[in-house]
């Protein structure tokens, strides 16, 4: 990790989640205005979830492809300012929410931009050359994604197991060839959309980098069934010939979940990227390391054991531990990517010795949660709960919550009274101040970068969590923030502690 003795603090945010006239937030103006407000309160990471295309449920962490970007993230206003867009259209706007509303975002944005990729296309002349470039150095991905776009418009429906023609579900070669030529003219409309997007955010990102901030991506470890990756590349994980998955991803039941937790991701054939050295792997971290310049690594255990479910499961309670060649993969991606690796372990969970020896030969910095650093133990406080701030070590993110945790107040509302009471008295403060003095905590501690989601900065309440966990609901992922936020007076308190701890520099 790059420059691993310079402390630094951070906001967790999500792109969708700025404030945007198109009803989700995107790269255009108020991306810029955040990074500004970022730079002037000495904050030096803005950290991101997955920017991968969605599907059903909008989770980021089960994106359409590995290596695609986010269309509804595209800014339409920078379209009308390159030239793509029709005043008409920059102006058109979604009705005001305090959630994103993927389906309306959709109906919205979706025609507006293919209208400006096909104006793009038939302007033939400014920009189509960078387009050809990016095609051709991108068609490795790009290609599969764009027909796999279109398929799934055909057929309304991206499972591709389940309910394609049998001859595109197998790729026969012919049958791929008819509808590249069939589909031409929407595939070459996808094709637009992600150099769009590929364009904008390498133009966020050198702004970004201009103002001594540091984008922070986070890549999910399994890809999604319903995923371009999984139809063009089932060899490399463990689906059938007749494209169904043979086991699924999970985590094995706990206190938390008495049934575990059955994901539904299929897992990986690691023998056959053994094979090919790795290869799909080090593309994927090639490709996310050219959009940001650290990620989080979703699931790092998972690189060491995974925890498998055979096919018809309805839990994930008969699942097994299956070994996985996690150090054999960060050794490729060293000799390929350089020897300092840009990566942050997320390691919550039961962590064993072997993944936690795995860590810390690779230097990655650990999770530590705050929230989660207040426990009993048979009725007695956990003093040495390795997330309370006086545990944190160097080779850790610390962080108030993440988005899988109910915002810090919301945290705090429903915990019961005996808790409570250790939490005021662990911090020395009354109820009213209980959130920025675990916001000072974690910027006062020892770890090398201490990160706040936005929400905490905020104040806000268990209203605008962003995500729970095993739930697929409307409210999920869907959480905005206002205009006036992006610049909120409450960044004086982190600008503050920035520079009373240190982060500042």
């Amino acid at each position: 990790m790059a420059e691993k003795n310079r402390r630094k603090a951070g906001v967790l945010l999500h792109i969708t989640s700025l404030p945007s006239d198109y009803g989700v937030g995107d790269l255009g103006e108020e991306a810029y205005r955040f990074i500004d407000t970022l730079s002037d309160s000495s904050i030096h990471l803005w950290q991101m979830l997955p920017v991968g295309p969605t599907g059903y449920g909008d989770s980021p962490y089960a994106a359409r492809s590995a290596f695609a970007g986010n269309e509804l993230m595209i800014s339409p206003r920078l379209l009308y300012l390159d030239g793509y867009l029709d005043i008409e259209d920059a102006m058109d706007k979604a009705p005001v929410r305090d959630r994103v509303d993927y389906g309306e975002a959709r109906k919205l944005k979706m025609p507006m931009l293919r209208r400006a990729a096909a104006a793009f296309l038939a302007e033939g002349g400014r920009g189509v050359k960078a387009f050809e470039e990016f095609r051709s150095r991108e068609g490795w991905w790009l290609e599969d994604y764009a027909l796999f776009q279109v398929l799934a418009d055909e057929f309304n429906d991206s499972r591709w197991f389940l309910s394609w023609p049998e001859e595109l579900k197998m790729r026969s070669p012919e049958a791929l060839e008819r509808k590249r030529a069939e589909k031409k003219d929407e595939i070459d409309i996808y094709a637009v959309l992600q150099f769009f997007f590929h364009r904008q955010f390498a133009d966020l990102k050198a702004y970004a980098n201009e103002h001594s901030v540091e984008l922070v991506g986070d890549i999910p470890i399994f890809v999604a069934g319903d995923s371009a990756d999984a139809w063009s590349h089932r060899e490399l994980l463990k689906i059938d010939s007749e494209g169904f998955q043979e086991a699924s991803s999970g985590v094995p039941p706990d206190a938390f979940c008495i049934d575990g937790q059955l994901w539904g991701n299929p897992l990986y054939r690691w023998e056959e990227h053994q094979r090919t050295g790795f290869r799909w792997w080090i593309d994927r971290f090639r490709k996310n390391l050219e959009l940001f310049d650290i990620v989080r690594v979703d699931h790092f255990r998972g690189f060491e054991a995974c925890w498998e479910v055979p096919a018809g499961e309805k839990t994930a309670r008969n699942g097994k531990w299956v070994k996985c060649p996690g150090q054999e993969l960060f050794d490729a991606l060293r000799r390929e990517l350089g020897e300092d690796l840009p990566i942050i372990a997320e390691d919550l969970g039961v962590i064993t010795p072997e993944v936690e020896a795995m860590r810390i030969r690779n230097g990655f910095p650990g999770m530590k949660i705050l929230q989660f650093a207040f426990g009993f133990d048979d009725g007695d406080w956990q003093t040495d709960n390795p997330y309370l701030p006086h545990n944190i070590e160097k080779l850790s993110v610390a962080y108030t919550g993440t988005h899988d945790n109910n915002t810090t107040k919301g945290w705090y509302d429903e915990l019961d009274d005996g808790m409570k009471d250790y939490v005021r008295r662990y911090f020395e403060c009354s109820d009213d101040d209980v959130l920025w003095r675990m916001i000072k905590a974690i910027m006062g501690s020892t770890a090398m970068y201490a990160i706040v989601p936005m929400q905490d900065i905020l104040g806000l309440g268990g209203e605008a969590r962003m995500n729970v966990p095993s739930t697929c609901g409307t409210s999920n992922w869907s959480w905005r923030m206002g205009k006036e936020d992006v610049a909120s007076p409450s960044f004086e308190g982190m600008k503050y502690y920035a520079h009373l701890f240190g982060r500042d520099r």
